[in-house]
């Protein structure tokens, strides 16, 4: 990706959003999304191709975080009760706060947070709040041990 290409994909990535990304935002394409307008990022934020993030329930990114490759952020899903799963949309929010490092092939699922400087392993799935300083993995995602540093 040359310079020009990353001030382009920045251009587009904050008209998708609707509002401006810091110059330091960088996100290697494809990347897909179902809306954009939920999306809230911070300064310093990457995200590495092939990315997929449902944002109808509101998707804030804070500082320094780092997303891998094929990583699903779904803040929407449906009802259990097959009656309504057709006809009824669910949006819950997620936040990834400042400097958190996201794993090539994580799926983080809506209503969760994961808290400053945590790690989540390549193919876990957040289903629950991911404490601060600390490592997690598996499916679902459990803790692992504490990120010292």
């Amino acid at each position: 990706m040359t310079f020009n290409d990353a001030d382009e994909i920045r251009a587009l990535f904050s008209a998708l959003i609707g509002q401006p990304v810091d110059p330091s935002f960088m996100l290697i394409p494809p990347f897909y999304t179902s809306g954009g307008d939920e999306i809230r990022v911070g300064r310093n934020v990457f995200i590495n191709q092939n990315c997929t993030f449902y944002d109808l329930g509101g998707l804030h990114i804070a500082d320094d975080v780092m997303i891998g490759p094929n990583v699903s952020i779904i803040t929407s899903g449906h009802p259990l009760d097959p009656s309504q799963r057709r006809s009824v949309t669910i949006g819950k929010r997620i936040v990834i706060e400042r400097n958190v490092w996201i794993a090539a092939g994580a799926t983080v699922i809506g209503g969760v947070t994961v808290g400053e400087n945590a790690v989540v392993a390549a193919g876990a799935v957040v289903t629950k709040d991911v404490p601060p300083h600390s490592l997690v993995g598996g499916n679902p995602a459990r803790f692992i041990r504490p990120v010292v540093g």
